[in-house]
């Protein structure tokens, strides 16, 4: 049994792992990030223009950004998006419905319970239940400096 130090694994991880291409991936994130954010505020715009207050234009938006960004994941495009934009397609809403999208669709054939349902939250779970907990933790926060 041949046994590796640390760093020697470290240098063999650094080898051959891809090197990113900052001086273009980041504009690529920002067009691509930038864009999803003009698509959300023109819905914005489309729905108040049909009537909607602005109060619910806004989280109509998000709904229908989230739908096709599940829709496009379930056809197999955001992750073509997603190679070009990287980060750009994962900061927005548009990114988190992906990432709870994504391995439900994996798992789908191991049945809705066990599957679809379980790992479902696998990726996004934790930023569920850290967003919960921080909602709670700032709203405590704020009842109390209400209360003086």
């Amino acid at each position: 049994m041949s046994t590796i130090t640390n760093a020697a694994y470290a240098q063999m991880t650094k080898d051959a792992s891809p090197r990113t291409k900052v001086q273009q991936s980041v504009p690529l994130a920002f067009v691509f990030g930038g864009g999803i954010c003009t698509i959300g505020h023109a819905l914005i715009n489309l729905y108040i223009s049909l009537g909607l207050a602005k109060e619910a234009a806004i989280p109509t938006a998000s709904i229908t950004l989230v739908f096709l960004a599940a829709l496009l994941t379930g056809l197999n495009v955001y992750d073509d998006i997603a190679r070009y934009g990287g980060a750009g397609t994962l900061v927005p809403i548009t990114g988190f419905a992906n990432a709870i999208t994504a391995p439900a669709l994996e798992f789908k054939s191991e049945g809705y319970v066990l599957g679809l349902g379980a790992k479902m939250f696998s990726i996004a779970g934790p930023v569920l239940v850290y967003g919960m907990v921080a909602g709670i933790v700032y709203g405590i926060i704020l009842y109390v400096f209400q209360l003086y």
